[in-house]
């Protein structure tokens, strides 16, 4: 089986030296890739700016592409999708990015400086759209309100088989711990999961990626 993987933040720039970018710490995603590589399976990471150090850099059924930018991301993951039977978009993409990048350092001048900002291309629905009936797309929601409603409606939207929800209000949890607590959407109900270390977690959607295959393969 072969799974494509997006991780880690994106980093968009404003110029040379500075960037919009997020707390995202690439973890959750490293633990999925070290676990779909220790069940056997070929896996591509779309790996974003990340700074830890994982023995996935290591593994040979581990195969990395790094990556700065929403649309390099973007560009990756359309590549490599249609070769694989599965994708986990687990990467924290940035929705925006500046409509211009300075060439050199932006002085300090005046009180404020405005930034115009226009929408980085959707990698999850592009995705859907591309997707086969044989291949499973899951992606992640992370919310700050509405978590189901919201989740929901992106599962519906962008053609996923199920989705990953995690919540800014949950303790331990998100960006930059070790440890997360994820709820697992798919088209037929929900299924809340205690705290949990990562590689725990990553342990969790494995399991119901591969169900979600088999149950595709009996449908055909």
């Amino acid at each position: 089986m072969t799974i494509l993987i997006t991780a880690g933040p994106t980093y968009e720039r404003i110029d040379p030296v500075r960037f919009i970018g997020n707390y995202s710490s690439g973890k959750m995603g490293l633990a999925l890739a070290a676990e779909c590589a220790s069940r056997g399976m070929e896996v591509s990471l779309v790996l974003g700016p990340v700074t830890i150090q994982s023995p996935v850099f290591n593994n040979p059924h581990i195969h990395i592409t790094r990556v700065e930018s929403a649309q390099q991301m973007f560009d990756a993951a359309a590549h490599i999708f249609p070769h694989c039977h599965a994708a986990i978009l687990c990467a924290a993409v940035a929705d925006f990015t500046p409509v211009s990048v300075a060439s050199q350092k932006i002085k300090r001048e005046g009180d404020e400086l405005v930034l115009r900002l226009k929408p980085t291309r959707d990698i999850a629905a592009h995705l859907g759209t591309m997707k086969r009936t044989d291949q499973v797309l899951a992606g992640f929601a992370l919310e700050t309100n509405d978590e189901q409603t919201n989740a929901q409606s992106k599962l519906n939207r962008k053609n996923l088989d199920f989705i990953v929800l995690n919540s800014m209000n949950d303790a331990n949890a998100t960006f930059g711990y070790d440890t997360n607590k994820i709820t697992i959407i798919d088209h037929f109900g929900s299924n809340a999961y205690p705290l949990k270390p990562k590689t725990q977690c990553a342990k969790d959607i494995v399991d119901k990626l591969l169900i979600t295959a088999k149950n595709k393969l009996k449908t055909k």
